[in-house]
């Protein structure tokens, strides 16, 4: 069997992350006897760049007929003034619109071996194993009507809208009731009902979802309340399945208590081909110095061949091969203590890879 895997590296560290991810690609796929064609596009400000578009067609073409995709990261200060539709974001968020790509997954584990990274107590993050779950394709990023008034007496209005249907919504919650229940049994659906009637749809439609799985605790949290949890007992959440807008902010905090977004994957689900993507960005900050943590794309990889292509065994190993690295003590400048010895980007790649054929 041959896989086709779309990769699209991006912009600043995705650069520099995503071709470690592809090594573990191919030394999986020379252990598991699978092929893989690796077929490279432009995405985000390279894109831009090379053609004035931050989704060209031959891109969104080669993701099509792909059985996954991996990607970097997209963005930087140089597009910053770029017109909204031409921002180096929009080619993410237009792959998820065309593709489908409803469900997002990130998970936010705290390895014991890197307990003391996080900036929060030891005695707070310890343990902490959750999956946040963000609906990807609606909400405030997408609905419409949107935009920007202009007033004849110089001032202005902006207009975002909060919109979900009833399948929307569905289709996400049993998404959140299907990998809690191989998870912890345990799902909380994040709202803020008691403001928004979005909410209150949202609330209601996950309630009568929840029926169906009778072998899963649910609980309703608002998005307040969940904030202040997340980095006060973290370990009292399993699963988080909420919309797009507090799935954006809720995953960012709750990766922080990992240590470093440097070492957390995330996976795009939903339409027929998936997207797999480490969560940090692009990091301009040290582009192009050879020292970006690899872990999150490479544990990307690894959940795309648990997601996409049902190699769980071989997702295992990759994940096993990491853990193995950092319990050996190799550690990358975001997760090094102080006057510890730090491994650049390749030789964290090249570390994982021998710990991955060391396993066949």
């Amino acid at each position: 069997m041959t896989y086709r895997i779309a990769v699209l590296p991006g912009d600043g560290i995705g650069q520099e992350v995503t071709p470690e991810a592809l090594r573990v690609l191919a030394a999986v796929g020379k252990g598991a006897g699978v092929g893989f064609e690796f077929e490279q596009a432009l995405v985000g400000g390279a894109a831009i760049d090379a053609g004035g578009t931050p989704l060209p067609p031959a891109t969104l073409d080669v993701c099509r007929a792909a059985h996954a995709i991996l990607f970097g990261a997209v963005g930087g200060p140089r597009w910053d003034d770029a017109p909204h539709e031409q921002r180096p974001e929009r080619g993410l968020l237009g792959l998820r619109k065309e593709l489908d790509l409803y469900a997002n997954l990130r998970p936010a584990k705290c390895f014991p071996m890197l307990v003391d990274a996080s900036p929060l107590k030891r005695s707070v993050v310890e343990g902490t194993d959750i999956m946040v779950i963000r609906e990807l394709t609606g909400g405030l990023y997408f609905g419409e009507p949107r935009g920007v008034e202009r007033f004849a007496d110089g001032g202005s209005r902006a207009i975002n809208t909060m919109a979900y249907t009833s399948r929307e919504i569905e289709r996400v919650a049993r998404v959140g009731f299907e990998v809690a229940r191989k998870r912890g049994r345990r799902l909380a659906s994040v709202d803020k009902a008691n403001v928004l009637v979005v909410s209150q749809l949202w609330r209601e439609v996950v309630t009568r979802v929840g029926r169906e799985y009778p072998d899963v605790a649910l609980e309703h949290v608002l998005v307040d309340n969940c904030a202040m949890a997340l980095v006060r007992r973290p370990t009292q959440f399993d699963t988080i399945v909420t919309e797009n807008t507090f799935g954006d902010i809720l995953s960012d905090e709750a990766a922080i208590l990992a240590g470093s977004m440097g070492m957390l994957p995330s996976a795009s689900l939903g339409g027929t081909v998936g997207l797999f993507e480490p969560v940090h960005g692009t990091a301009p900050d040290i582009a192009g110095k050879g020292v970006a943590n690899p872990i999150a794309a490479i544990l990307s990889a690894a959940m795309l061949l648990r997601y996409a292509l049902n190699m769980t065994e071989d997702a295992d190993r990759v994940e096993r091969a990491v853990v193995r690295v950092l319990e050996s003590g190799h550690r990358t400048a975001d997760i090094a203590g102080p006057g510890g010895p730090v491994v650049g980007t390749r030789e964290m790649g090249d570390l994982i890879v021998r710990a991955l054929e060391a396993q066949a």
